[in-house]
């Protein structure tokens, strides 16, 4: 099962402030520069596309897919696969701009666990209550009394 993470407007405002930071850095010389060389323009609109495809790739790959051992979380190249056994801990929070995130909302979850990279990984799926029912399901029963959920 395969849940997609939860988009929200501040994300896209950081995300839209970032291309146009972006194109403006890469499209600033076409206006100044009239001898500009093929190869230098050439050069600045792959910057562009390339670093725009990337910011796409991450915030619309982002994805959590529940498999039969662990949950894997993956946005963009980053991949993280969470036993369900090892999560020690399920809390809601709003702290979106510290430790490891995998979302693009500040409606969010921290999934605790000892192998984590700072403890713990915060993630927004869009149908956040279906999402906790499933991992709810997949989880021993002995950490149930465990999450804050």
């Amino acid at each position: 099962m395969t849940f997609r993470s939860k988009i929200d407007r501040p994300f896209l405002t950081l995300y839209g402030a970032a291309t146009l930071l972006i194109a403006v850095s890469c499209f600033w010389p076409f206006f100044f520069d009239e001898d500009m060389p093929l190869s230098a323009a050439i050069i600045l609109i792959l910057i562009f596309v390339g670093t725009i495809s990337f910011m796409l790739w991450l915030i619309l790959g982002i994805s959590y897919v529940f498999r039969d051992e662990h949950l894997f979380v993956k946005a963009g190249p980053l991949r993280i696969k969470i036993s369900y056994e090892d999560v020690s801990l399920i809390a809601p929070t709003s702290d979106i701009l510290t430790g490891t995130r995998m979302l693009s909302s500040r409606d969010a979850l921290e999934i605790f666990y000892p192998k984590a990279f700072m403890g713990s990984v915060k993630i927004s799926p869009a149908e956040q209550q279906r999402f906790l029912d499933e991992l709810m399901k997949r989880m021993p029963r002995d950490k149930f009394h465990r999450s804050l959920l």
